[in-house]
């Protein structure tokens, strides 16, 4: 096999859920409508750990990884507006663009969708054939790991957007995973007097407090002399973060929820009470995409992790190549190590 033109790449590839090889693949070949990229960094979503771990995926095998960003190598038939060498990074959903969420200007919420990594191969692997509506140039000289991390950023910031906040509002997030650290960002970057930082963890509090949090609590501490809140996100999925948040919005504030739950969530009696009494809103968020597709999430998302305002390489605790996922993924069944963002280099 000639080296400079591998037939084949890397791949680690869940055979079933707990079942993850590093095995070799055949390298895709450019198709039309699509270009190749090689992957520079794709990251660990928090939902990769269960589907990869417990629950399995819509098809196996199947390659993970949908947080990902890389340089494309080769143009299919019929792709314009991008060249070889960009860096780019690949918003993961791939909408029908004909059903009526679609038609609407609702992407995220589309009813026909393939997925990056969860319905279709990702990129845990050193290519991928990306469609030409997927690709997003990224600016000149950007850290192809900051490309990478733009999805998590965008999903905060579509969350974040579900309501109302601006100069001298009073923000929180309940779980201060790389999600929540970018909503407390955000939050700042919209001029927040305060912005509330909660999780179980101390070490993700002192993340927290890196992103801008003017005040930290551990998840089991009283609140009571906290400021109340005009939005929440709920990045947790845990029904006591749940119960936290709403109970932690200001009258007529809002609660936006993120965090996706193992299982049921019961509203505790004076949780439900406040929701009523102080008229709070509750919304869901799902994804991080708008209209034209991808949305401004992404465009701004990306343009402010190119500028520097958004922070990321504070909460990278493990960046490492494709050979070390196994034993990543082993670690994280056992729960043996503590981990905020987890990269991985293909290449």
């Amino acid at each position: 096999m000639n080296s400079s033109h591998p037939t084949t790449m890397r791949a680690a590839v869940m055979h079933k859920p707990g079942d993850i090889r590093l095995e070799d693949k055949p390298k895709p070949q450019v198709r039309a409508g699509h270009a190749l990229v090689k992957v520079a960094v794709c990251g660990v979503c928090g939902s990769d750990i269960p589907r990869m771990l417990q629950k399995g995926a819509h098809v196996m095998p199947l390659i993970c990884g949908h947080e990902f960003a890389g340089y494309v190598e080769a143009l299919g038939e019929g792709v314009q507006g991008h060249a070889i060498g960009d860096l780019v990074t690949v918003p993961p959903l791939l909408p029908c663009g004909t059903c009526d969420q679609c038609a609407r200007g609702f992407p995220s919420r589309c009813t026909d969708y393939d997925y990056f990594g969860s319905r279709r191969d990702g990129a845990y692997a050193e290519y991928v054939n990306v469609p030409a509506a997927n690709l997003l140039t990224c600016p000149e000289g950007m850290d192809p790991a900051a490309a990478a991390m733009t999805d998590p950023a965008a999903v905060a910031l579509h969350a974040i957007w579900k309501a109302r906040f601006t100069l001298g509002h009073v923000g929180a997030v309940v779980g201060c995973g790389p999600i929540g650290l970018f909503a407390i960002q955000w939050m700042k970057l919209l001029g927040g007097k305060d912005i509330i930082g909660v999780d179980i963890d101390p070490r993700k509090l002192a993340l927290a407090r890196e992103a801008g949090a003017t005040h930290t609590r551990l998840g089991s501490e009283p609140m009571d002399d906290l400021p109340g809140c005009h939005l929440i996100i709920e990045a947790a999925g845990h029904p006591t973060a749940i119960n936290q948040a709403i109970r932690m919005a200001a009258p007529g504030g809002s609660v936006v929820c993120i965090g996706i739950p193992a299982g049921d969530i019961v509203l505790e009696s004076v949780t439900f009470s406040h929701l009523l009494r102080q008229e709070v809103t509750l919304a869901g968020a799902w994804n991080s995409f708008g209209t034209p597709f991808p949305g401004e999430e992404w465009v701004v998302s990306l343009a402010k992790l190119a500028s520097g305002e958004l922070k990321w390489k504070f909460m990278v605790t493990h960046d490492l190549p494709l050979e070390d996922l196994g034993a990543m993924f082993e670690n994280f069944a056992q729960k043996k190590q503590s981990a905020a963002k987890v990269l991985f280099r293909p290449a």
